[in-house]
């Protein structure tokens, strides 16, 4: 049976305690807010359910997020922020062995997030190569890169968004990036973004949740519900973003609940 509001309510939302919410496409598209986004907030502030903004982009540090929001009419707190940036220095930190390096191809976020895992930055060589969104690439960023890969550096790919959505179009995101690496050195990264499932897990962990009362929202059955799928996680699409209807007749990984907009989840969820 394919997800509906109707049938899923009673299944999902009256057990969730915790949710995980994608940004692009959920609470905003581009730099324009989403009806109820700002709602939804303080909907689940006076709920008192603990949430974390999860987002596959790697470049804005929390801080820069939080104005990102802000800047749109949303509020959030730093703490609230939680991108495959953030993931990637908690996988880093716990797989760190004393006093290493590390090439970072990113930008501001996850430039940070890897020196605050205990890796010095460096410019050539390292033990380590961080690939990650970065609009400033240049060709030898990428040589010097795979030249540390072919040396027998560690190789992490913060997320696998083989394009990026701009104003003009989609660009080349994160995964063009790893991918040219790949096809050069033919070695494979460890990737945190979604759909792998190390970033919900992270972020279901930070905020306290558990697989019984976490949920993750999003508006993509190939990224959003394929993660919460494969961790068995209860997942809600909404149809704000880039997945339509049509596109859950032929997903082999259907979401537990369906809603058309934010509002539709709130008074299904204050219903529940």
């Amino acid at each position: 049976m394919r997800p509906t509001l109707e049938w899923a309510v009673p299944l999902a939302l009256g057990r969730i305690r915790h949710l995980l919410i994608d940004l692009d496409g959920v609470l905003y598209r581009g730099n324009t807010a989403l009806p109820g986004a700002q709602e939804f907030i303080a909907f689940l502030r006076r709920k008192g359910i603990p949430f974390r903004l999860v987002t596959n982009n790697s470049s804005r540090t929390p801080e820069q997020a939080v104005q990102k929001l802000a800047g749109i009419g949303i509020e959030a707190q730093a703490g609230e922020i939680f991108s495959s940036a953030l993931a990637t220095g908690i996988y880093l930190r716990e797989h760190v062995d004393g006093t290493e390096t590390a090439q970072v191809v990113g930008e501001a976020g996850l430039r940070q997030a890897v020196e605050k895992s205990g890796l010095r930055l460096v410019e050539e060589g390292g033990d380590w190569v961080v690939v990650g969104l970065d609009r400033k690439a240049t060709y030898e960023m990428l040589a010097r890169a795979a030249l540390a890969l072919e040396g027998g550096a560690r190789f992490v790919g913060s997320n696998p968004d083989s394009s990026f959505p701009t104003e003009r179009g989609l660009v080349p995101g994160a995964g063009a990036l790893l991918a040219a690496l790949v096809t050069t050195t033919g070695r494979e990264p460890t990737v945190i973004g979604k759909p792998h499932p190390l970033l919900l897990e992270l972020a279901m962990k930070d905020c306290g949740g558990t697989l019984n009362d976490t949920a993750m929202l999003g508006d993509r059955l190939d990224t959003d519900i394929a993660a919460a799928e494969r961790i068995g996680m209860k997942s809600i699409l909404i149809l704000t973003g880039v997945s339509t209807r049509s596109d859950l007749e032929k997903t082999s990984t259907p979401p537990d609940l369906v809603v058309e907009n934010l509002q539709q989840l709130m008074d299904a969820w204050a219903r529940a």
